[in-house]
């Protein structure tokens, strides 16, 4: 299936998607250059904002509770659920990251099995 993504601090330009396909993968392949690193949802160097839509990001592992809430996507494994709207690049990475020491994360804003203490 076929969706469209906006790109809205991109002069709002908009893409078709296969739903089947990384966003990265697709988008890149239409003249969006979009850093990225490992490919495989484990760093945030692709990540964006989702600002409407839905994506399936099932795969992702770098984000935490509080990045997702704030609605950050990690677009080499985010594959869209519906027509979306994005923010890319560092302009759009406004509330991903912040300084752990002056405001650090609580138990809930970590996932499950980050803030899971196991017993050695």
């Amino acid at each position: 299936m076929k969706y469209q993504v906006t790109i809205s601090n991109r002069d709002n330009t908009t893409y078709r998607v296969d739903n089947r396909r990384p966003l990265l993968d697709n988008l890149r392949e239409q003249g969006v250059d979009l850093p990225y690193g490992c490919k495989y949802g484990g760093c945030i160097t692709c990540a964006a904002k989702l600002t409407a839509g839905n994506v399936d990001q099932r795969r992702q592992v770098a984000l935490n509770n509080r990045q997702i809430n704030d609605g950050y996507v990690i677009l080499c494994v985010a594959r869209a659920k519906s027509d979306i709207t994005l923010e890319v690049g560092v302009e759009s990475h406004g509330s991903l990251f912040r300084n752990p020491f002056i405001d650090p994360l609580q138990p809930h804003e970590l996932k499950a099995d980050i803030a899971t203490v196991k017993d050695i």
